[in-house]
This record gives structure tokens, C-alpha cells and sequence, in this order.
């Protein structure tokens, strides 16, 4: 895998118009939240600065919602404001499955998914541009080969795995910012829209997050 972008990202039309509006929607975040990202921003920021490779891994205890939505945001915020050297991964305190309800949401955001692989715990493949690798994403352990194991941001996406997760091995930064669990809602009537309202709102965060990085 390449990791320098030579040339601009020619993202999917769905997905640009949702950053455009999140980029509106900037000023509702609130001050106290943009300190939160603001340690995400200035690890991504000291790495780009110094040409190196930036790490980063989303964690939520079942890698199965929360951490997907954030590492994938996470990637296409990176190619859409042209930030170079990075590779989002996700992981948890322990492996399910990338829940289908967040697969779903996912798509109608604009990302291209195919599962390339059955069982338990598919293996996805997620685009954000024809001219980009895809995400491979599916559930695992944060320390599971696939993903870093020195000198990566550990963030964490849940308030359970930060929690009972006080030391991630290998990270070199930990950066808490949690989101509510739209698992609460499955099953019920708001599912699809509390989905979509999570979608939203981290890809909101992430790509402030992003915009706010001097190269």
C-alpha cells in the first residue's frame, strides 16, 4: 500500500455532500468536545509534520459498531482534506462482527461495501473512492496482528472500553472520545434513525477533527 497522496481524492458524490454539511455544522460542536478532538488532531498533526506514518485505532469493546463508523470516517476525512500517511483500524476489548445495522447505515451515507468473505464475523471491504484501496473491515481484538502494535493513537470510542480497558499496549497516545451505543435502539422503531444520527455525528467530529490539521 501507498501511503502518499500525490493527487486530490475523487471521493463519491453521497459522501462529499455529507461532509460538506457536517463542515456547516461545525459550530455545534461544543467547546468542550473540540478539546477532545483536538488531541486527535494534534497527534495526526505532529506526525505529518515530522513525514511519518500515522496509526490510528478505534476501539470500542465488541469492534462492532462505534469503532467501524470512526475508522472509517477516519480514512476518508484523511483523503478528503488531502492528509497524508494515514491508516485507520479498528479493534476491541474483544471480536463479534461488524453489525450489520452499521454496515447498512453506512451505505446510506454513501460507502461502497461488499463482503468478501461469510461466517460469524464477515470480512467487508468498504470504498469511499474508486482510486483508493478499501477498507478492509471486520471485528477483532485492537491487538490483533492485522492492526498496529507500537506507535499508534489508541482511541477510544465507548465509555466501557475506556473504562475497563486502563492500558492499551503499544499505543503512544490515548484519546477518549465516546459516543452513545445505537445498539440501545435495535429492534426498536428509532433504530434505523439512531443509526443514521451516530453516522452523523462521528463522521461530524472526525472530519473537524481533520479540517483542524496544519501539514
Amino acid at each position: 500500500m501507498s501511503f502518499t497522496k500525490e493527487t486530490k481524492t475523487t471521493i463519491y458524490k453521497p459522501i462529499l455532500e455529507n461532509i460538506n454539511a457536517f463542515e456547516k455544522e461545525f459550530d455545534q460542536i461544543s467547546n468542550e468536545r473540540k478539546q477532545q478532538l483536538k488531541e486527535l488532531t494534534s497527534f495526526v498533526e505532529s506526525k505529518t509534520k515530522n513525514k511519518q506514518k500515522v496509526e490510528l485505532t478505534f476501539i470500542c469493546t465488541h469492534n462492532s459498531r462505534r469503532s467501524h463508523i470512526s475508522q472509517i470516517w477516519a480514512q476518508t476525512a484523511a483523503a478528503y482534506y488531502d492528509v497524508p500517511n494515514v491508516v485507520a483500524y479498528s479493534g476491541g476489548t474483544e471480536a463479534t462482527a461488524f453489525n450489520p445495522r452499521a454496515v447498512k447505515a453506512m451505505e446510506e451515507a454513501g460507502f461502497k461495501i461488499a463482503k468478501t468473505k461469510e461466517g460469524s464475523n464477515p470480512i467487508y471491504e468498504v470504498r469511499f473512492s474508486d482510486s483508493e484501496n478499501p477498507i478492509v473491515a471486520f471485528s477483532k481484538k485492537y491487538s490483533d496482528p492485522f492492526n498496529p502494535l507500537k506507535d499508534f493513537a489508541a482511541i477510544m470510542t465507548c465509555s466501557h472500553a475506556d473504562e475497563n480497558c486502563p492500558m492499551v499496549f503499544g499505543a503512544s497516545t490515548r484519546i477518549s472520545i465516546n459516543y452513545d451505543d445505537p445498539k440501545d435502539f435495535d429492534g426498536t422503531p428509532l433504530e434505523a434513525a439512531k443509526y443514521k444520527e451516530r453516522v452523523h455525528e462521528i463522521g461530524r467530529e472526525i472530519a473537524y477533527a481533520f479540517s483542524q490539521v496544519e501539514k
